[in-house]
């Protein structure tokens, strides 16, 4: 077993692993290792943990010491060096009409090295712009062209899916990426749907294909021609996930069924058997749930009928009633009545009526309302 932990030299970049030494480091912590190249400046990334011999990448690099105030300041110089070779670089770049794209400038820790990174369509001659910055700067240069991938990589972002993007975040290396991916996850092929940062297809195709083909490969090909236990049709659409095919029937209809109730249209189609219960199952069926709701021994109670309500006596009501009473009356023969109408007159006076139901007003049924005089001769 071996102790290691995580240094990371840029915000986005690759997670290389450190012997740690007597050093107790925490994530965050600014640190000064040992490279390759001279002494690096990085920050920790993962803390100290244990790994098996088999796994570490031997031999390791130490941890030279923890950052100080003047390796600070020694790494805010370098930031402003690397700026200004980025502002020098693209002037140089304009001045040669060089067909080239400058994307980032990295230097070493103590400035005796400068790497440029650029993208291009094609290869370009950059012989003379290599002595134009030697002659600038005095220090080491290198000029290094990088594809599109490593350019969103060292940028970073926000992929489709809302999240940091995967060649950011995790991922180490780049692995090929093509259309068939896309069409075994039954994905739509539009590029603007199927393609990443960079323009190129998406990283994350490659992390579910090989379990997309485990699954597809006991499911009927799309276009070939199966016999189903509703009939003879053709597959038209897989769902991986869920285990389902799609068949298109002869008679038109669509049908949705497991994959393994195809068969060939030679053979006959598989029958479909009713699932037999489990033995240790002890959940009561269907029936005894239902016999068991109606509690035998519980006697029902018998429900009363509703008694109707009789209606309350309004003024409205009373006359209704007086009025209903009086008609069979005036059939006889009502002194009030006119000749030549057929309806009886209904009565002025309500309330001598009220009192006297069976008394009818037959003085003054024709004869006008006497005048009020008691406001004088008009």
């Amino acid at each position: 077993m071996g102790k290691v932990v995580g240094i990371r030299f840029k915000p986005q970049g690759k997670t290389y692993d450190f012997d740690p030494g007597v050093y107790v480091l925490a994530k965050g912590d600014k640190v000064v290792v040992e490279t390759e190249q001279g002494l690096g400046f990085g920050t920790v990334a993962t803390t100290a943990r244990q790994v098996s011999e088999e796994m570490l990448k031997l031999p390791l690099k130490k941890i030279h010491r923890i950052a100080t105030q003047e390796d600070l300041d020694q790494y805010e110089s370098v930031l402003l060096l690397e700026k200004d070779a980025f502002d020098y670089c693209e002037k140089a770049i304009g001045e040669l009409k060089l067909e080239m794209n400058l994307f980032s400038v990295d230097a070493s820790f103590d400035s005796s090295k400068l790497t440029f990174f650029f993208t291009a369509d094609g290869r370009v001659d950059f012989r003379e712009l290599v002595k134009t910055l030697v002659r600038h700067f005095r220090v080491r240069i290198e000029l290094r062209q990088i594809g599109v991938r490593h350019q969103a990589k060292m940028c970073g972002g926000l992929g489709r899916c809302g999240r940091e993007t995967c060649c950011t975040s995790f991922m180490s290396g780049f692995v090929p990426v093509s259309v068939k991916m896309a069409k075994v996850q039954n994905l739509s092929l539009n590029p603007t749907k199927i393609s990443g940062l960079c323009g190129r297809l998406m990283c994350c195709l490659t992390f579910e294909h090989e379990i997309y083909k485990e699954l597809k490969d006991g499911f009927p090909k799309l276009g070939k021609r199966v016999n189903t236990p509703s009939g003879k049709g053709k597959v038209i659409r897989h769902n991986l996930l869920k285990g389902l095919v799609s068949v298109r029937l002869e008679e038109g209809a669509e049908i949705e069924l497991p994959a393994d109730h195809c068969a060939p249209p030679d053979e006959p189609a598989p029958k479909i058997a009713a699932p037999a219960p489990e033995e240790n199952d002890q959940r009561p069926s269907m029936a005894e749930e239902a016999q068991a709701d109606q509690r035998p021994d519980r006697p029902e109670k018998k429900r009363r009928p509703r008694r109707k309500k009789k209606p309350r006596q309004t003024k409205g009501n009373q006359d209704q009633d007086q009025s209903k009473e009086d008609k069979p009356k005036q059939k006889q023969g009502n002194p009030n009545q006119k000749q030549g109408k057929g309806k009886p007159r209904r009565p002025r006076n309500k309330k001598r009526n009220r009192q006297n139901p069976d008394k009818k007003n037959t003085a003054n049924a024709d004869q006008p309302a006497p005048k009020n005089n008691t406001g004088g001769d008009s």
